[in-house]
């Protein structure tokens, strides 16, 4: 295991383009952190610096506490698992995972790569694969097989960039679990790349976003959701994407395009009167009226559904608004460096699989004004973000990773004793 630490990493090219922008990251012993962004933000150029492909304009990059700037890949005792497996066709699965260990001559003994591989194989589940070649494996196979050569080099840290994306959807949910439970087990530091938010929500102790190679937040999933930063983070986190509605503040109220709420404590006393800002509220956070009951507190409204869609387990409606003028033009940029293909501004909502509202009806809504952000569209600052709140959060993130970490441990050198 290793503790990695980015001090005030740059990369410049050729023509002085920044693609990674004063980048401070400090990755603790045998955690798993997420690189995260819309593509173009300078998450794999941060990883392959990390390992030595890339070099480093300006800052340190430590390993243990040593300098690692100009060390080559090979002396940095790192693993990487790309995204396109990088196997060796006309080896077997076991030369394939034996590889690092046969190009490091005299280090270790044939018993000693043979264990090493038989204990890859058993924690991928690799055995009955072992005398195959890569053409005849699965997608999801040769990862497993990629990751298995990472495991046997016994490296202070694992990279991934991406591995997962050239499989489908459902092998996807099983590499994410497969990675998840090696991790753990093996307690290994790990940094992984990757622009699908469901693998950076579900895998990573903490989720480090980026923007056009500058770092924006680095949190919990839990806290990037519940507590994000900045209008481009809450943006990004969550799926479908937090709402971003006009507000004009009028007085202890925020004039919305479907109705008015309770203004903030801190929307009320920062001097904000007659402003036009920006709320945001979740999908997920509205429910129709006609399903539950709207809860005290919770503000109610009616709205004409354009478009609906049933999921099974949920639907989704859809409600076109006019933006205002000051801030559509921020918001469509911000929906464009997200990756986002929006023709329209829309609220969406996420409600229960029971509601039986379709295109063209008039729905009664419902949603609590305590989980409404409120944002500066000048600045994307998140104006209403609880620091208490976010350092709880932060805390009880680090608490469960120790635990999960301990735990799996445990139970590895209990099978080994065995």
């Amino acid at each position: 295991m290793a503790r990695i630490e980015l001090k005030n990493i740059v990369k410049k090219y050729g023509d002085g383009f920044p693609a990674v922008n004063d980048v401070s990251l400090d990755i603790a012993d045998g955690e798993f952190v997420i690189l995260v962004g819309p593509s173009g933000c300078g998450k794999s150029t941060l990883l392959r610096m990390i390992v030595g492909l890339e070099d480093i304009s300006e800052g340190d990059l430590l390993i243990d506490g040593k300098r690692v700037n100009d060390l080559a890949p090979r002396d940095r005792d790192l693993s990487m698992v790309f995204q396109n497996y990088a196997l060796y066709p006309h080896l077997t699965v076991r030369e394939n995972i034996a590889f690092p260990m046969t190009l490091a001559k005299g280090k270790l003994d044939r018993a000693q790569i043979d264990q090493r591989v038989q204990r890859a194989a058993d924690m991928l589940e690799l055995h009955e694969h072992l005398d195959r070649k890569p053409a005849n494996l699965s997608g999801g196979q040769r990862q497993r097989v990629a990751m298995g050569r990472a495991i046997v080099r016994d490296a202070k840290a694992f990279l991934f960039d991406e591995p997962l994306s050239n499989l489908d959807a459902k092998l996807r949910g099983q590499m994410r679990t497969e990675i998840a439970r090696m991790q753990r087990s093996l307690g290994t530091t790990t940094v992984y790349v990757t622009h699908d938010q469901t693998e950076a929500m579900t895998l990573g102790d903490r989720v480090a976003v980026l923007r056009k190679g500058v770092l924006q937040q680095v949190a919990s999933p839990r806290e990037l959701y519940e507590q994000p930063v900045n209008l481009f983070v809450a943006g990004f986190i969550g799926a479908p994407p937090m709402n971003f509605l006009p507000a004009r503040v009028a007085g202890d109220r925020l004039q919305l395009p479907f109705c008015e709420v309770p203004a903030p404590a801190v929307v009320r006393d920062g001097g904000h009167e007659g402003k036009l800002l920006i709320a945001g509220v979740r999908p997920e956070h509205f429910d129709d009226a006609e399903v539950t009951d709207v809860p005290e507190g919770a503000v109610s409204f009616e709205a004409q559904v354009d478009v609906t869609e049933w999921l099974g387990n949920e639907l989704y409606a859809y409600v076109p608004f006019e933006a205002a003028a000051e801030t559509k033009e921020q918001l469509e940029q911000l929906d464009r460096e997200l990756d986002g293909e929006s023709l329209r501004s829309q609220l969406v909502v996420t409600l229960d699989a029971m509601s039986s509202i379709v295109g063209g009806d008039t729905a009664r809504l419902w949603f609590h004004p305590r989980r409404m952000h409120v944002f500066d569209p000048s600045t994307g600052e998140n104006l209403t973000r609880d620091e208490e709140q976010a350092r709880k959060l932060a805390e009880q993130s680090e608490k469960l990773r120790r635990r999960s970490l301990e735990r799996a441990q445990a139970q590895n050198e209990d099978r080994v004793s065995a």
